[in-house]
């Protein structure tokens, strides 16, 4: 099954253009069996879909509930949890990478860097503690190998990564506009119908579970802008971190919940 696993819609992401109806239906007309919903931080997207499927007009096309999760030490995250587990944490931007992969994994899920080789701030191997973050790369379940977004150079780096650590591969288009949605792919090896399928072939057949490839994107911000590229990232870097104080007493009684919970 064909799938396009890194996807913005205009209801989850802020900088996301395309509805995800209209998502789904460009990736159905390029021959894709399903896509991976990965908003950042935010699962509004894949609500509108539930209103979608629930209506009978998803024409059978397989949307996954992902999420693209802004660490504070290890830049984004690409988390996939069982359709049965609701974490309200997952869209409180601003948990350490180490609490991420705590709580994703003791609630069954699976996660796995995105752009890992990518821009500073956003990629976990260029984040300013990233050597300490390459510590926890083999708690990963995957990486995303191939990002029509990116450069042929980080993709080979995320490549390398992931046969260092024995790691299956996703691709995406990291899709915000029309223009680049499927230009990104990933091919299962199995049948997938919901998040649980996903997790369980990924957990069973780890490196051989699937294959990335696709074309790179040529009108990204940085192509357009150049040097001035820079300029955007450190705002990122700004706005990511006012976020995650904005929302720290949120996430403090989230966490609490959550592990007295487990307890």
């Amino acid at each position: 099954m064909k799938f396009d696993m890194h996807c913005h819609t205009k209801e989850g992401s802020l900088d996301g253009k395309v509805p995800i109806e209209e998502f789904a239906g460009i990736l159905r007309g390029k021959g894709f069996d399903g896509m991976l919903v990965s908003d950042h931080d935010s699962y509004k997207g894949y609500r509108v879909w539930k209103k979608v499927r629930e209506e009978g007009r998803d024409k059978g096309f397989v949307v996954l509930k992902g999420v693209e999760y802004d660490t504070i030490d290890a830049g984004h995250i690409l988390v996939i949890m069982p359709e049965t587990v609701k974490l309200k944490i997952l869209e409180l931007r601003g948990l350490p990478v180490q609490f991420l992969i705590d709580i994703v994994h003791k609630n069954g899920g699976i996660l796995g860097p995105a752009h890992p080789c990518g821009e500073k701030y956003l990629s976990i191997t260029n984040t300013r503690k990233h050597r300490n973050q390459l510590a926890v790369m083999d708690k990963f379940d995957f990486l995303e190998g191939f990002n029509a977004c990116e450069t042929p150079e980080s993709n080979a780096g995320a490549l390398a990564i992931a046969e260092q650590y024995g790691k299956p591969v996703f691709g995406g288009s990291d899709a915000h506009r029309e223009d680049c949605i499927g230009l990104g792919f990933t091919e299962f090896r199995g049948e997938i119908r919901c998040e649980s399928d996903l997790i369980r072939l990924v957990k069973e057949r780890g490196r051989a579970v699937c294959t990335c490839g696709g074309e790179y994107y040529p009108y990204t911000t940085k192509q357009k802008i150049g040097a001035a590229n820079n300029l955007l990232v450190d705002g990122f870097w700004f706005y990511n971190h006012l976020g995650s104080m904005m929302r720290y007493r949120k996430r403090i009684r989230e966490l609490r919940k959550y592990y007295i919970r487990i307890k």
